[in-house]
């Protein structure tokens, strides 16, 4: 039985702790925030437990349905029928079905027939690796041709990663095209899924059963260092304490990895600094009435600066309406720096264009949620920039996100990785 350390509570490393504790180890997990769950964790919203940022499930996600089997929680698992809208120059118009597509009144029916066809291809695509080094818009207008692109795609990249928009890998796209394309109970009818009780549910669970079988959570606990000592993981330093460890496994952004562990071979630690990510500042609204009756809206116009906005309550019954109004950009973007309370005015004045019949006494309250490493991006040829997870170093594993790729961020590719890297694990 070795000791081993997981530095990180997102479900990514809970997964990663669970499966090591099931192997017979003894487990630390070290989480800088004052609860487990990372980007899933939940808060209490004006007396509503949701989660900070928002998760939805697909009905591609095995490794998360595996999960709650395990865990005894799959009766928590409800799906709902969700509709999504396109808010598209002043007008909004339904979205999501082949019938919605041919009534779009902007595009030909040329482009919209390439359209429908590139996303159904989209899904039966299964190997991906001629993707990796194509890049997204170029794959995208091959695809649909240069109007659709500018009609669905283009502002999209722009306001979701500005400076990255035309470095994008066709890989990292297509994987977000296909889960959510997969996800539908007919052609005509979305379907998408959540937990009763939120992802609180799975957390809850998942802490237990890391405790009773003897893990153990250091919250509020940053690791500062790792040490090493004859090319094999030594001491785990907090702020607090030194502790040795036979393994480590870190699940936290890669680019802090650099600093955490100063002697890791320079072309790693190159590595994963030169890796960008996207933060997030998202806003949450609860609501006296719904935006929309869409749990996705889609948005490109020139007076709205945000991608979309997600209705979750029209995913999840609530008892209250619930909007989250995502801002994603690079942390040294300029509007980064612009105060809780301006984000907050700035998407309400937003929400009451797309709704005209909404006023200010609609908005019951409103807060805001902000990380600075929401999503890596991934260029063509990502692939072959990241370093393995089992590292040179005996008994170091590093992954965060990244690893995913081509996959999108969720709570089941977290779960998935998570349970990766506690397979590699050799003593």
């Amino acid at each position: 039985m070795s000791k081993v350390a997981v530095i990180g509570a997102g479900v990514m490393g809970l997964a990663c702790a669970y499966d090591l504790l099931r192997q017979g180890h003894e487990v630390d997990i070290y989480e800088a925030d004052d609860r487990i769950g990372g980007m899933a964790a939940h808060f209490d919203f004006a007396g509503l437990s949701i989660e900070r940022y928002y998760h939805f499930i697909c009905k591609p996600d095995e490794s998360l349905f595996t999960l709650l089997k395990e865990l005894a929680i799959e009766d928590k698992l409800c799906w709902t029928d969700t509709r999504m809208g396109y808010y598209f120059k002043g007008r909004l118009h339904e979205w999501g079905n082949p019938i919605a597509l041919l009534k779009f009144p902007e595009l030909d029916l040329i482009s919209k027939l390439r359209y429908g066809f590139h996303a159904f291809v989209s899904t039966k695509i299964k190997n991906w690796q001629h993707l990796d080094e194509q890049e997204a818009s170029v794959w995208i207008r091959r695809w649909i041709g240069q109007r659709a692109y500018e009609v669905f795609w283009q502002r999209l990249f722009a306001l979701k990663f500005f400076e990255y928009k035309d470095n994008l890998s066709a890989a990292w796209i297509w994987s977000r095209i296909k889960r959510v394309g997969l996800s539908r109970k007919s052609l005509m009818q979305e379907q998408m899924g959540y937990l009763e009780g939120g992802s609180q549910t799975l957390l809850d669970e998942f802490g237990k059963a890391i405790i009773e079988r003897g893990g153990e959570f250091h919250l509020n606990t940053a690791v500062r260092q790792v040490s090493i000592r004859n090319n094999a993981v030594d001491v785990l330093r907090t702020d607090t304490d030194s502790l040795h460890y036979d393994a480590a496994f870190s699940t936290i952004p890669l680019p802090l990895v650099a600093d955490m562990i100063p002697a890791l071979p320079e072309e790693n630690k190159q590595k994963y600094r030169s890796i960008q990510n996207m933060g997030v500042v998202c806003v949450i609204f609860q609501m006296k009435k719904a935006v929309t009756d869409n749990f996705w809206l889609n948005i490109s116009d020139d007076t709205i600066d945000i991608p979309g906005i997600i209705e979750f309550s029209n995913l999840r019954p609530l008892g209250t309406h619930v909007t989250y109004v995502p801002y994603y950009m690079p942390q040294t973007h300029a509007k980064h720096e612009m105060s809780n309370d301006e984000f907050i005015a700035e998407a309400r004045s937003y929400i009451k264009k797309l709704n005209p019949d909404l006023d200010d006494d609609d908005f019951s309250h409103a807060h805001v949620s902000r990380y600075g490493f929401a999503q890596p991006v991934c260029p063509p040829g990502f692939l072959k920039t990241l370093p393995p997870i089992k590292t040179d170093i005996k008994g170091l594993y590093i992954a965060d996100t990244s690893y995913y790729y081509p996959e999108d961020r969720s709570i089941s590719e977290s779960v998935r990785l998570g349970r990766k890297m506690a397979a590699m694990y050799t003593e």
